[in-house]
Parts: structure tokens; C-alpha cells; sequence
């Protein structure tokens, strides 16, 4: 979105340009001059806190849509699962034995992007380590764009170095970045990880469950880690959610199986169906 040049009243980023160049005096100097937008301490304020959430969800808004991304692929995932090559630094054995999805998560983000024109299926991850990383990777690998949605954390100082550059945001609030995730998303696939990744999981099923969002493809990579951390059947069985819950996603094993299910998915789509489970 581009300021209207024409438009009489004073533009903004000259006048934040043009208040620098004021006499040094004690009024000028007074934090209370300072253009309200300009002022960072002033805009860190608590009660400044609804205009920061707009903000956050307004300027990878307008970006995405200057470059033209219509859609997205979501991957959500732990970030301490290493590559393949560098399992013998894990923690424990159980994320040594799933470094196999780095390689699985790589190859699908590989497989997707070349069938993506750019704009529509654009892959998205969470930016950092791990499975994100994979993500990125494996779009850059298909010599096309993936995106970044970062958050600041204390253990985590940077992005990875697969995040295409302008397509690499970071965020503050949790709520906000989880929004970014699926306003565009075309599918939502999910692999091994820890709280991030449950509660990333967790609120977007609800979210579709609810019909707060359209029905997507929802793919779980590795039923055997997602049936040792959830028992799906006993929610069913106790009656907090229907049976029918359990047709809101699917395991998935293998990059191709899952291309394979949004590959079906879509030509469903376009008679205007949805897949069964």
C-alpha cells in the first residue's frame, strides 16, 4: 500500500524526516515532541498495546499482499528435531530416531514448491530451527520463496538462513503470528514437536472443528509419535468431541503420501467436494 502523493495534507514520512532537522533546545529534546509514530518508547507503552497488535498484524498483511501470495501451505513442527547428519547432537534418542522428518519435511516443502506458481501453496513455517528450517530449506532447494514468521523468544536470536528474505517477519504476540499462520492456508501439515507445536495444532483444529475456519487438508506426520502423545480415540470415546472430530485429519507417513492427499484434495475441490478421512 503506497501513500497518495497527491493527497494535500503533509506526508508522513517527510515530516518524521523533516522533525530531526529542528534546533537542538530543551523543548525539542523533551520526549513529549517527539512525532507520536516516531516515538518508540511512546508506542511501547502498555496502554499503546491495541495499536501494537494492529501493527503486527497489518505489516506482514500488506507485504504478503505487495508480493502477490495468495495461499499458503503451513508447517508446524519441533525445533529441536536435527537433521539427519547431525542426530548424534540430540538430546535424546527419541528426537535422534524423528531427525527423519527433517528429510521428510525438506522434500515435501521441495515437492509443493515446484508445483507452486509462486503466488497459491506458498510454504510457511515458524522461521527457526528444526522442522521450520527443514521447510525453508526445501522451498530454496525448489528455487522458490518460502516464508518466515518468527517470534522473539530468548533462546532463539535469529531466523534460518532458508527464509526468503522479504518474506521473513517477526512478531511479538503469539495470537498474532498464529493468525498469519492460516489466514492463506491451503493445508496444514504438521510434524513431531513439543508445546509450540501442540498448541499450534490444538488451536487450529478448533478453529476448523468450530467452522471459525474452512476445512482443510490436515496432515499429521507420524502416527506413531501423534498416537503416543494423544489418545484421539479416548477423547472420542468419552464424548468431548464426536467421532466425526477424528475425520478433521489424517496421518501421513512420507512427503509423497502427503503431496499425494493435497494433490486429491484439490481435484475434489474443484467438483466442489471434500475427501473423506
Amino acid at each position: 500500500m503506497t501513500e497518495n502523493r497527491s493527497h494535500p495534507l503533509s506526508n508522513a514520512r517527510l515530516d518524521r524526516v523533516t522533525a530531526k532537522q529542528v534546533p537542538d533546545t530543551p523543548q525539542t529534546r523533551a520526549p513529549q515532541y517527539r512525532l507520536a509514530f516516531a516515538d518508540e518508547d511512546f508506542l511501547c507503552r502498555p496502554e499503546l498495546r491495541p495499536v501494537r497488535l494492529q501493527l503486527e498484524l497489518l505489516k506482514p498483511e500488506l507485504a504478503l499482499d505487495e508480493d502477490g501470495v495468495e495461499s499458503t501451505v503451513v508447517l508446524f513442527g519441533g525445533a529441536r528435531i536435527p537433521e539427519p547428519a547431525k542426530k548424534d547432537t540430540a538430546r535424546t534418542q527419541t528426537l535422534a530416531d524423528l531427525s527423519r522428518f527433517y528429510d521428510e519435511t525438506r522434500k515435501f516443502a521441495r515437492i509443493v514448491t515446484e508445483q507452486s506458481d509462486g503466488k497459491k501453496n506458498v510454504i510457511v513455517t515458524g522461521g527457526g530451527p528444526g522442522v521450520m528450517e527443514a521447510g525453508n530449506r526445501g522451498a530454496m532447494d525448489a528455487g522458490g520463496r518460502s516464508i518466515g514468521l518468527n517470534i522473539v523468544l530468548p533462546h532463539e536470536q535469529a531466523p534460518n538462513e532458508y527464509v526468503t528474505p522479504e518474506l521473513c517477519f517477526n512478531f511479538h504476540y503469539f495470537a498474532v503470528r498464529k493468525m498469519h499462520f492460516l489466514m492463506r492456508a491451503n493445508a496444514i501439515c504438521v510434524f513431531p514437536g513439543g508445546f509450540g507445536t501442540l498448541d499450534e495444532l490444538f488451536e487450529s483444529l478448533t478453529l476448523i472443528q468450530t467452522g471459525r475456519m474452512h476445512r482443510v487438508p490436515f496432515l499429521l506426520f507420524g502416527r506413531e509419535f501423534w498416537e503416543k502423545i494423544v489418545n484421539w480415540e479416548a477423547l472420542a470415546d468419552a464424548g468431548t468431541i464426536s467421532a466425526d472430530d477424528l475425520d478433521l485429519f489424517q496421518f501421513v507417513e512420507t512427503a509423497e503420501e502427503a503431496v499425494k492427499v493435497l494433490n486429491t484434495w484439490e481435484d475434489y475441490s474443484r467438483r466442489g467436494e471434500i475427501p473423506g478421512r
